[in-house]
């Protein structure tokens, strides 16, 4: 295969595993993140003789995206891969401000200007792929998880609608929906002391980073991964909101 590979979120979780599929298979990478260790990531790939460039910049704004624009340097984004995220626990009243608003920046602002530079440049061009993660929480009211939830049904529905857009270009759109997965995202998110950051079933990201990126070379519309989360996909389209809502808390309130 070959060409450039441009992958958000990669120093760790799934964005590293799509990282290690997209070095794999020939691409040359710049990865990027929003912390210093995605140089290690980097790193990484590149003892296994693959091509790597490590971005470090802050994708919650523009100017860190045009950073990692000005990286690219008007070379063909053959695959942009657009992982980063953040994720935000706990009740909705009890979060600042400045907490729930770089959720939006980095899920919703950031990313989405990010796409737009990209899809200009792919349809121009009249070839590429994007992969968008999104999440199956997106079709789930998230209580105790609120703005996040709602950033991932922006990112869903949005990728289904740039997918249209662009469907005459020669310009493939595909999001990735995961469920619950075995990455810091927990962590980072103050949901460990909750029923989904205890829960030691998780999807492997490796697994997850597989389904996306073969659903992604296949030109499919969406890809939900793991059985468990098609299960809950399929369900959120039956049930009423306020009872998914219900279950959400079941599964993301704080455990006193």
């Amino acid at each position: 295969m070959g060409g450039l590979a441009v992958i958000t979120g990669a120093s760790s979780g799934i964005g590293r595993e799509l990282a290690k599929i997209a070095a794999r298979e020939g691409y040359e990478l710049i990865l990027v993140a929003d912390e210093p260790q995605i140089d290690a990531a980097a790193g990484e790939l590149r003892g296994t003789g693959a091509k790597v460039e490590a971005v470090e910049a802050d994708l919650a704004t523009f100017e860190g995206n045009d950073r990692l624009l000005a990286a690219v340097g008007g070379r063909p984004i053959d695959i942009l891969i657009a992982n980063a995220g953040r994720g935000l626990g706990h009740a909705f009243v009890e979060q600042s401000p400045e907490e729930w608003r770089r959720v939006i920046d980095t899920n919703v602002t950031g990313t989405t200007y990010l796409l737009q530079k990209a899809a200009q440049a792919m349809a121009a061009r009249g070839e590429g792929r994007i992969l968008i993660t999104g999440s199956i929480a997106g079709l789930i009211p998230g209580s105790y998880q609120a703005v996040y939830n709602g950033t991932k049904a922006y990112l869903d529905s949005f990728a289904y609608a740039l997918r249209e857009e662009l469907s005459d270009t020669g310009v493939e759109v595909t999001v990735l929906m995961p469920g619950p997965t075995d990455t810091r995202f927990f962590e980072r998110a103050k949901m460990l002391d909750t029923p989904v950051g205890k829960d030691d079933s998780k999807e492997d990201p490796a697994l997850t980073a597989e389904n996306g990126w073969k659903a992604m070379m296949n030109g499919s519309a969406h890809v939900v991964s793991g059985a468990k989360n098609k299960v809950e996909a399929a369900l959120s389209h039956v049930i009423p909101d306020s009872v998914l809502a219900r279950r959400h808390t079941s599964m993301a309130k704080p455990e006193e």
